[in-house]
């Protein structure tokens, strides 16, 4: 018999994201952490009243790639090919730092027999490739919701997040090809590379056809939305489906393709209606419904958390090193951090699939979801506060040239 459960539940998420939305706004913080906690206060973690179901899941994936649809549709091009090398470096450091960070935490606990096939040091290198991954679609809410996703430090998050996915999809595949050999590593990567540029060919081929019936025709702007999409849900589609790269690149890289079409800002407004008042609260609270803590040991609860410590210091020491490297200001390099702390649904996908390979007792799934969720939610709080100050900075350097030149 059909069941209609899922009605309630969006109905109950959609209600309790809103209304710990605007309290968490009434303390002057982004309402998307309102939404993060409240998935975590009716999920499996306290009242026990949600959780996650396949529908669930599958609208929050929409709902993320909506978000990086529109966040591609928002980037100025031209601002992202000045931040291209210096967002390789920071990608690069924000990496290797937390991958280094993983492995000495986890050669710390990891201490029980693991299975005949797998090594202690696989596995513990896999805890490293878990930290190395950032899900910026919690970042690009916070910096829309605060007016900075298009400044010199916002631009430099986007283009080191989509690097960052492929040095993560990059290490992933070095590990897993370890326990599984049936991975070959040069395959892998050559599918990567194989993306980038089937995405170029067909995004130059759809932006030339998109471009010029946009102009030929100026009636009914509605089905230009419609083929906007559909081109994003493809080109997400082939990204995961052939290439094994994250569909949210296909999507931010769909965005982007459109990004200079004319009607860019009517499609962006149009997708802000169904983002705000369905996709993202769905995919926000279903972070927070993942997280269940009755299996936690004291040893475990130690371990996540020097685990949440490490996955939030090593990302802010990495990438703020590599920022610097790149002629960044302090206060940009702190920002440019902590934008990249948030794990989000990329570490909770690697972390199934090293389970599944046995890269990863079931033990530690549990400390993972809950560093995901606590840097899910710290990621917003934060980034309001190193962007206030650099307000407050630019208000302070304006009024004192007034009185210079007084």
């Amino acid at each position: 018999m059909l069941s209609y459960k899922y009605l309630f539940d969006m109905a109950l998420i959609l209600l309790s994201t809103k209304v710990f939305g605007l309290v968490t706004k009434k303390f002057s913080m982004p309402q998307v952490v309102g939404a993060l906690l409240a998935g975590l206060v009716l999920g499996p973690a306290m009242l026990n009243v949600l959780h996650e179901t396949d529908f669930i899941k599958q609208v929050a994936e929409l709902g993320v790639i909506v978000l990086m649809f529109t966040a591609g549709l928002e980037t100025d091009l031209t601002e992202l090919k000045k931040t291209g090398k210096a967002s390789f470096i920071i990608a690069l450091l924000g990496v290797l730092v937390p991958l280094v960070g993983g492995l000495g935490i986890a050669s710390i606990f990891n201490q029980e027999s693991s299975p005949e096939e797998v090594s202690h040091l696989l596995q513990n290198i896999f805890i490293g490739v878990i930290l190395t991954a950032t899900s910026v679609s919690i970042t690009v809410e916070t910096l829309k919701e605060l007016g900075k996703l298009n400044t010199r430090a916002g631009n430099a998050i986007l283009g080191a997040a989509i690097i960052d996915d492929i040095l993560g999809i990059v290490a992933l595949t070095i590990v897993t090809s370890c326990a599984d050999d049936s991975v070959n590593i040069a395959l892998v990567l050559g599918k990567v590379a194989l993306f980038f540029v089937f995405a170029i060919g067909a995004g130059v081929l759809f932006y030339q056809f998109y471009n010029h019936w946009v102009r030929a025709y100026q009636k009914d702007m509605r089905r230009f939305v419609i083929i906007a999409f559909v081109f994003c849900l493809l080109l997400s589609f082939c990204a995961e489906e052939f290439f094994g790269v994250a569909d949210i690149t296909g999507a931010f890289i769909a965005g982007l393709i459109l990004s200079n079409t004319p009607c860019a800002q009517y499609i962006n407004s149009r997708f802000e209606t169904i983002s705000y008042m369905l996709l993202s609260p769905i995919f926000f609270a279903s972070i927070g419904i993942q997280v269940d803590l009755s299996e936690m040991s004291s040893e475990l609860l130690i371990f996540t958390v020097i685990l949440v410590i490490i996955a939030i210091i090593s990302k802010i020491i990495g990438c703020g090193i590599g920022a610097k490297l790149c002629q960044y200001s302090n206060r940009e390099c702190v920002q440019i951090g902590v934008g990249m702390i948030s794990r989000g649904e990329v570490a909770l996908i690697v972390a199934s699939k090293g389970a599944a390979l046995g890269l990863m007792g079931a033990t530690f799934f549990g400390p993972v979801v809950i560093m995901v969720v606590v840097t899910t939610i710290l990621t917003p709080i934060l980034l309001k506060l190193v962007f206030s100050s650099n307000k407050e900075s630019d208000s302070e350097l304006h009024k004192k040239s007034k009185l210079i030149q007084s």
